[in-house]
């Protein structure tokens, strides 16, 4: 498997796994599945645009429950 980071790339072994997640890599299963770190962040403008986009599906969310009612 792999640990990434920036422009940093690690090939590391299941050990050392949870402690290259503690410091923000991300890694690559030898499967190729990514597992993101819980350090990873997220931009300004991302998180604005999902915010927006979550308060448009409550808001049909809670238009369609009423309608089912």
């Amino acid at each position: 498997m792999k640990a990434i980071k920036d422009n940093k790339i690690y090939m590391i072994n299941d050990a050392s796994k949870t402690s290259y997640l503690s410091q923000g890599y991300d890694i690559i299963l030898d499967n190729g599945k990514l597992e993101k770190s819980p350090k990873t962040i997220v931009s300004q403008g991302d998180y604005d645009k999902l915010m927006a986009e979550n308060k448009k599906l409550r808001a049909e969310n809670l238009k369609l429950k009423k309608a089912s009612e």
